[in-house]
């Protein structure tokens, strides 16, 4: 799903396949002179968690909804910041430790408007877009709960 708001292009993406983040950059950037400053950040699937060796995880969504909730998001970045560029894609599937699982790109003229931006769409990836992770580990399979520091992080985004 590709669209924009304002100038600004913004990208959603949810899929099994890996992405390329090099590629996802110069896509982003190709032909810009817009753009001054990219902020990218990579999720990728970890081997420890806080009590167990995750030997895989497995992300769920619900199909169309992920997306509109990550389109509001996204678009509340575009109305907050100055972007020239927005990337989000998410990946679903089963995944080995070391694997990538989300990229979100912002691209601004200067640095900290994409960096602001980056930081409040990843707050909002954790604690509300509706996927749902299932962690393989020596103690088992489990459902992923939430966890406070995530809602705390989240929090301070909110307008008053």
């Amino acid at each position: 799903m590709t669209s924009s708001v304002s100038v600004c292009p913004v990208t959603i993406r949810i899929q099994e396949d890996d992405f390329d983040i090099a590629r996802e950059i110069a896509v982003l950037t190709k032909s810009r002179t817009d753009i001054g400053a990219v902020v990218s950040f990579s999720g990728i699937c970890r081997a420890d968690d806080d009590s167990a060796k995750v030997a895989a995880l497995t992300l769920e969504h619900y199909p169309g909804m992920a997306e509109e909730e990550i389109r509001r998001h996204t678009d509340e970045a575009v109305s907050r910041w100055p972007l020239n560029g927005v990337t989000v894609i998410h990946r679903v599937g089963r995944f080995m430790p070391g694997q990538n699982i989300v990229l979100v790109l912002t691209a601004s003229q200067h640095r900290q408007a994409a960096f602001h931006a980056a930081e409040f769409l990843m707050d909002y990836l954790k604690t509300s877009a509706p996927f749902w992770k299932k962690e393989e580990s020596d103690a088992g399979t489990n459902w992923v709960e939430a966890h406070a520091r995530d809602d705390k992080a989240a929090a301070r985004w909110t307008r008053s």
